[in-house]
């Protein structure tokens, strides 16, 4: 089991195993993924604002979905996210439902047709 918990290729979206956000985000952390993205409309932020990265400029390099069975409304998406043009990797997470972030077309294209 120490395999698994230490591989992010068994945590993505869809393998059937699931681990915890917390540990997810410890392990891509070890990664290089250390900033939190915050979602604007047309752009993502990272340290209080100090970098704005657009749509254009970012690589989704992986998705992990995590579902509560016990309750539908408590469903999200942890993204990892590259920025090369600026040298940046970090995180985004998103939910379903009522509490999403309001995004432009353009932003939420991205998000969901990523070549990855």
């Amino acid at each position: 089991m120490e395999a698994e918990v230490n591989s992010i290729d068994v945590l993505e979206a869809g393998t059937g195993f699931m681990q915890s956000m917390s540990e997810v985000i410890h392990l891509l952390d070890k990664k290089g993924y250390r900033e939190n993205f915050s979602a604007k409309i047309d752009h993502f932020e990272c340290r209080s604002g100090t970098f704005r990265i657009y749509p254009k400029d970012i690589v989704i390099d992986s998705l992990f979905r995590f579902e509560n069975t016990s309750d539908p409304d408590d469903q999200s998406i942890l993204y990892a996210i590259s920025a090369p043009s600026v040298g940046l990797k970090g995180v985004y997470v998103e939910s379903y439902g009522v509490n999403q972030d309001e995004m432009s077309k353009e932003m939420i294209e991205r998000l969901k047709n990523h070549p990855h």
